[in-house]
């Protein structure tokens, strides 16, 4: 009987260990699945909190910085040198510990290895990047009977059709015969360059059509 009595205990100290045992196992399985969203959280917060820059629709290995574009500067590790600054008139920049520094000339690729040169003193090993933010040195403008007059990026050829169709197209009563390009000339004097629609539209007068250059302004009356 001792020996039957000893066998029942074993076995329901067994059964009681086995149901421990799931027990426990379920609570770390809810445990984890708890813990993993805020997992993802962090590592969202923290994507957040690194630096992703727009660029503005630019080559970084080909385009111009030019006057009043806005670039933004990143210095890999050194957040007091990372800045969005504009180009100025004379087509210099400031940052932090370099000062002055020319900018207007160079692509953002040149820029960026004209700026980590001149970290050198202060940095060990720096590692720029250039993004163009805004382009203002090339643009041109188009006002008037339009649906979306205002300021556009000039970073491919664009003629005066492909301009209007970017603005939306006319209003209703925009005079299409009477279109006109303002561009100023070298010694600052202004041309005043017809465009008629209708014409163009048709095939006829197609010279009309002209390319644009930076600062033209399309006036639609």
């Amino acid at each position: 009987m001792d020996l039957q009595r000893l066998g029942e205990k074993k076995s329901v100290v067994g059964l009681f260990s086995c149901l421990a045992l799931i027990t426990l196992l379920s609570c770390l399985t809810v445990a984890q699945e708890s813990a993993a969203p805020q997992s993802s959280s962090a590592t969202n917060a923290a994507n957040t909190t690194t630096p992703n820059p727009k660029n503005a629709g630019v080559r970084p290995e080909s385009y111009i910085i030019g006057a009043e574009d806005q670039l933004a500067i990143y210095v890999w590790k050194e957040p007091d040198m990372s800045k969005s600054v504009p180009v100025r008139p004379d087509g210099m920049i400031s940052l932090p510990l370099i000062g002055e520094i020319k900018a207007a000339g160079y692509s953002p690729v040149q820029l960026q290895d004209v700026l980590a040169d001149s970290m050198k003193k202060y940095i060990s090993e720096p590692q720029v990047t250039v993004v163009v933010e805004k382009v203002a040195s090339l643009s041109f403008n188009i006002v008037g009977e339009v649906q979306k007059p205002g300021y556009y990026p000039l970073t491919r050829r664009m003629t005066v059709l492909d301009a209007i169709s970017l603005a939306g197209g006319f209003k209703d009563f925009a005079k299409t015969k009477k279109i006109y390009v303002l561009r100023s000339g070298a010694n600052g004097a202004q041309q005043r360059l017809p465009f008629n629609y209708k014409q163009v539209i048709k095939g006829e007068n197609s010279t009309q059509n002209i390319d644009l250059q930076p600062r033209d302004t399309i006036v639609v009356p």
